[in-house]
């Protein structure tokens, strides 16, 4: 199993949006994605800072994607 990248959170949100993911809202520094099966799930938008790998796998787990998948769309 290939070990999580550091990512920034545009290379994030441009993965969730492939997937179906639709952004509804931006609350400051957290944007917030919905898909239309339901799933929420909040990005935090930091200029400059990189996503750390443990938010990277909760935000994985919340939006129901495995690091299989994040690597094949990462590719694309």
């Amino acid at each position: 199993m290939p070990r999580l990248p550091v990512l920034k959170a545009g290379q994030v949100i441009r993965v969730l949006e492939k997937v179906g993911f639709k952004a509804v809202r931006q609350r400051g520094s957290h944007a917030r994605l919905r898909h239309a099966d339901g799933r929420v799930v909040t990005v935090p938008v930091h200029i400059g800072q990189d996503i750390g790998r443990g938010l990277l796998r909760k935000i994985l787990r919340n939006a129901e994607l495995s690091l299989e998948e994040l690597m094949e769309l990462l590719e694309e």
